[in-house]
């Protein structure tokens, strides 16, 4: 696959990466495809035949090959990320040390793909969009407890009714970037049976050398996936098949310490605030009782917890939030294992 820097820098890759508050730049062009596969795939079809595979190759010459790479021109500042993530320090420090060895060079940043396991709600696809934004990059999420077959990700043949690409040529062919976060959620929910496997793409997507030339079902044209940042996320990781697991870093995330609960609640608390209008009219730090409250909850609930918060303040003609105003946390302490 081509792979050379840009020469210009398109506005609205531009505008894209001004909204990450790393300031990442757009650095390099990427050629996910041959236009010479697609000419002679399209040249290949019949006449009045299979219309939505002859549109798919058309959109794909008309918007050409070429997708942005971005990675940082240096390691970013995370030191927000890791305020915002306390309990996902191993991971963090792992992202690091991929960006410094892409950093001051011409390769591209390459990430090895990651399964973060631990209990339901810990925040691990709140995880992935952060690292989304810290890289400047797409991210397509793909929820695997309601996925009952492979081609979603692989896309299914052409000579089936109603089949499409699937998620991976969907994130390259159709997005913006070469190099997108892909979000598996709940690996270990993905169903199977004896025709289809959910898991099965991901044998060649999660080898960097056979994701060079990943062939979509439904497109049967090479695509360079080579790039694609994987996330995994999993509660057990018993349900993921042993070649799956060790083409991934296995990271065991924790329930974040009671300490480090106050904390995720506090960032939630400014970080709402700052994003509304309406935050102006609340005080900017949440008060010692409610972030104490908060941290008895999963972090998933706190951000519902805290707009109910924000909501009740308010009909009181309140500029700060009280115990009262949130509602009690459905899953305790116990329930979610804090670490003491």
């Amino acid at each position: 696959m081509d792979f050379r820097p840009s020469r210009d820098l398109v506005p609205s890759a531009l505008a894209t990466s001004a909204r990450s508050p790393f300031q990442l730049p757009v650095a390099q062009l990427r050629s996910v495809y041959q236009r010479h596969d697609v000419e002679r795939k399209l040249a290949k079809l019949p006449e009045r035949e299979h219309e939505h595979l002859r549109s798919t190759y058309e959109r794909m010459l008309e918007r050409g090959p070429d997708r942005f790479q971005v990675k940082p021109s240096g390691i970013p500042e995370m030191a927000e990320l890791y305020a915002q993530l306390p309990n996902f320090t191993e991971v963090l420090d792992d992202v690091r040390r991929h960006v410094a060895l892409a950093q001051d060079s011409r390769d591209g940043l390459e990430v090895t793909p990651m399964l973060l396991l631990g209990p339901p709600g810990i925040g691990k696809t709140h995880f992935a969009k952060k690292l989304a934004e810290l890289l400047g990059t797409g991210m397509s999420l793909v929820p695997m407890s309601s996925m009952t077959a492979g081609w979603l990700l692989s896309g299914a043949s052409s000579q089936w009714k109603g089949a499409k690409p699937g998620k991976v040529f969907e994130a390259l062919v159709d997005g913006e970037y070469a190099n997108p976060v892909m979000v598996i959620d709940e690996i270990d929910k993905a169903g199977a049976d004896a025709q289809y496997d959910p898991l099965g793409a991901l044998y060649n997507l999660l080898e960097h050398d056979t994701a060079h030339a990943f062939i979509d079902e439904f497109a049967e044209v090479p695509i360079d996936a080579s790039q694609v940042i994987w996330i995994t996320t999993a509660n057990d990781e018993r349900g993921i098949p042993e070649p799956i697991l060790n083409r991934m870093n296995v990271f065991e995330v924790e329930a974040p310490s009671l300490e480090a609960a106050r904390q995720i609640a506090r960032q939630l608390y400014v970080s709402i605030r700052e994003s509304h209008d309406w935050g102006r009219l609340l005080t900017p730090e949440p008060q010692d009782d409610v972030l104490d409250h908060l941290a008895a909850m999963a972090p998933r609930e706190m951000r519902r917890a805290l707009m109910t918060g924000f909501g009740n303040a308010r009909l009181a003609r309140r500029d700060e939030i009280h115990v009262a105003d949130l509602p009690r946390g459905s899953a305790a302490r116990s329930r979610i294992g804090f670490v003491q």
